[in-house]
């Protein structure tokens, strides 16, 4: 009895730890396609309703993704605001071995702040300095501006540790990669060393063949189905003569039960207006949902699909909430670890993302073509707000004819 009991215990702090995840990545904006930088995040936690919220309550206006139940939007998980500067962190497990301080958990907190105050890197740089300690946080925040800067900050209650992602040093690749761990933490501690392999294979490939760009995070990370270890990639090695239920573990991939949402902010060029900026997110199972363009300097209308509905949620994520049953559908036990791969690729191509990937590569193109048009002609409020208009109603439309799904009711 008493063992069962302790290797419960143990199994529930694994969880635990495991469902507050995330998947991370600056690339310096000398690397990456289209010379401009991106920050990344892939978000697991507990808190599976994600939403996009506006802020204009600081010194500058701000939008983030939020935990949809947290009305005021105390804390943001990642976001940019309306002088290019992005945030967003992964949880560390192993900056604190020897600190006793019980104050914890208020990354989302610091974040929101450094929202609202910060235009530079050395601006979050003062923020976490002048903030009092002990500052309970355990993370690695991942920050860039519109001015070049990049880097992370692995952070514990009593200072920090920069990690320039300029610095060929460090980043001879031009990209730093960030899971549950950091590197000036304590060895062989914390969580995500499978995952962080994972990453930094794919990454490597990619900047060798110079084809690092947004599309690469939001399709090629957030939805990786690659384990480095076993040496698999079942995006490519699903059963293609059968659409049969086929069923694989999920621990130690990207994308995961625990798998909430996705932020990929595009910074700009030196010279290029940082209206420019452009936040892309996926609300809701990352193989369920969509990438989703929109732009701090446009204002506080976004998307209908990506804010609060009367329930407080986001449409876009409880539809792909909903749509994840089908890729989970095992309930009892530690059925959450098992996905049926093909509700998701199948040989009639049928699959859930088989069909989302068609319905996304229209979004991107039809986005790419308006940050053409406005990088040789400036930044149009108006356009941005069509396209939004655009977007509600083209996946309205899609979700309805391809899954029976209403995400908005107008």
């Amino acid at each position: 009895m008493h063992r069962i009991s302790v290797f419960f215990i143990l199994s529930m702090f694994i969880f635990i730890n495991q469902s507050e995840a995330c998947t991370t990545a600056i690339v310096s904006g000398k690397f990456t396609k289209n010379g401009r930088p991106l920050i990344f995040k892939h978000r697991d936690t507990g808190t599976l309703q994600n939403r996009i919220m506006y802020f204009d309550d600081g010194k500058y206006n701000y939008m983030g993704v939020v935990n949809s139940f947290d009305t005021d939007g105390n804390e943001v998980w990642m976001g940019t605001n309306s002088t290019g500067f992005c945030i967003m962190n992964s949880a560390s497990y192993n900056l604190k071995a020897n600190d006793t301080t019980k104050i914890k958990d208020r990354e989302g907190i610091v974040m929101r702040l450094a929202l609202k105050e910060c235009k530079t890197l050395e601006d979050f740089e003062k923020l976490l300095n002048d903030l009092p300690k002990p500052l309970g946080v355990e993370a690695n925040f991942g920050v860039i501006d519109a001015f070049g800067g990049a880097a992370y900050y692995e952070t514990d209650n009593w200072g920090f540790e920069k990690i320039d992602v300029n610095d060929p040093k460090i980043a001879p690749f031009g990209y730093v990669i960030r899971t549950n761990y950091s590197f000036t933490g304590s060895r062989d501690d914390g969580y995500g060393y499978i995952r962080y392999l994972t990453a930094e294979e794919l990454l490597y490939n990619a900047e060798a063949s110079k084809s690092i760009d947004h599309k690469f995070f939001l399709k090629d990370i957030s939805r990786s189905l690659k384990h480095s270890l076993l040496n698999k990639d079942r995006s490519k090695d699903f059963p293609k003569d059968s659409n049969d239920p086929f069923y694989i573990i999920t621990q130690d991939y990207i994308p995961r039960y625990s798998s909430a949402s996705t932020f990929l902010c595009e910074g700009v060029k030196e010279g290029e207006p940082v209206e420019l900026t452009t936040m892309w997110t996926i609300l809701g199972y990352q193989l369920c949902s969509v990438a989703i363009p929109t732009w701090i300097s446009a204002g506080p209308e976004l998307p209908q699909i990506t804010v609060a509905d009367e329930s407080e949620i986001a449409p876009i994520c409880d539809a792909a909430l909903e749509l994840k049953e089908k890729v989970y559908p095992i309930k009892r036990g530690n059925g959450n670890s098992y996905m049926n791969l093909t509700s998701l690729f199948n040989k009639d191509g049928t699959g859930i993302y088989q069909k989302l990937r068609i319905i996304e590569d229209k979004i991107f193109l039809k986005t790419n073509n308006k940050l053409n048009h406005w990088r040789n002609n400036g930044f149009d409020i108006q356009e941005v707000r069509k396209l939004y208009e655009w977007i509600d109603k083209f996946l309205t439309n899609e979700y309805k004819n391809e899954f029976r799904i209403t995400l908005l009711s107008k």
